[in-house]
């Protein structure tokens, strides 16, 4: 249009654009002065538009991760009777998954951020950034309100020391710790585990016995796993103090006769587990029911299991 050099034209773009405005080059026609106008209004407003976008971004992020922490500390401080689960690795995300299966109340610490912020992204789960060696962040999940605490973590070595911290912080906390090495058990109990679980153990016990026991092996992964397959699920339930079925025989409750359902057990505080129970043993407050029945009479059971007389 000016018929100048293209550094010239370059030269007065980059200029305009950065509102440096050291002047024209050359001076500029009238049609000149109308397409530098364009200029700058479209270079201005695009700065203005990509500041804006920034701008809204970095707001945006901000706001989230300030929601998102208020919103998890309102979820944590209304726990109560929930898991801890203390590591993230892949038998904490296996007890994680079953306990949401159920649905249970649970927490997930990990000391990793990164893991943690990336199961966080992909689950529904309430997973915190946290060392759960150290007594405040138990205490900030809430350990004295909690159900139970699983030491899920890589070594035996911080699953012992998270035993122990927790054992600390809640005596008569349920706590399962998952221990590598054979040695690892006597130091996880001592210094308070209330069971230990190997992982290499198991899979070694699951192997042998799908070979010597397959169709029982079968049947109980069917039924602890809550499959369709065979229509039916194994299931603890507690009789509460206002249950009618509280000082009811088996035979009188109407559990098998109505429901269909069979009781395998009966675990009573400070007594042995009472398999196949008679039809005449009597059904006290506290009870745990090991039973095994199709899913729906279940959830029936137990709803009666803490119905009021």
């Amino acid at each position: 249009m000016e018929h100048w050099s293209w550094f010239d034209g370059f030269y007065m773009v980059l200029t305009t654009l950065t509102t440096i405005g050291y002047g024209e080059i050359h001076p500029l026609s009238q049609a000149g002065r109308y397409f530098n106008v364009g200029i700058i209004l479209a270079g201005v407003g695009l700065v203005f538009l990509i500041l804006g976008a920034l701008g809204q971004t970095l707001l945006e992020f901000e706001f989230n991760n300030l929601f998102g922490r208020r919103k998890m500390e309102r979820e944590i401080s209304r726990l109560k009777g929930h898991y801890i689960i203390c590591g993230a690795g892949r038998v904490g995300r296996a007890v994680a998954r079953q306990l949401e299966s159920k649905p249970a109340p649970f927490i997930v610490l990990e000391s990793n951020e990164e893991k943690a912020q990336r199961i966080r992204a992909e689950t529904n789960w309430l997973v915190v950034h946290a060392d759960a060696t150290l007594e405040a962040q138990l205490l900030a999940a809430r350990i004295g309100e909690a159900a139970g605490l699983v030491a899920a973590t890589t070594t035996d070595a911080t699953n012992t020391y998270v035993v122990l911290t927790a054992r600390g912080l809640n005596p008569t906390l349920k706590i399962i710790a998952r221990a590598s090495e054979e040695g690892a058990e006597k130091h996880m109990r001592t210094a308070g585990a209330d069971q230990v679980v190997s992982p290499y153990t198991f899979a070694g016990f699951r192997i042998a016995e799908a070979f010597l026991r397959p169709h029982v092996i079968n049947f109980l992964e069917v039924a602890l796993q809550r499959s369709s397959e065979l229509g039916l699920e194994l299931e603890e339930l507690t009789i509460d103090p206002s249950s009618v079925y509280v000082g009811q025989s088996l035979r009188s409750s109407g559990i098998r006769q109505d429901l269909g359902i069979t009781v395998l057990a009966i675990k009573r505080e400070g007594e042995e587990m009472k398999y196949s129970p008679a039809p005449d043993a009597l059904l006290c407050t506290g009870d745990h029911l090991i039973v095994m029945g199709d899913p729906s009479r279940l959830r029936e059971l137990e709803f009666l299991a803490g119905a009021r007389k």
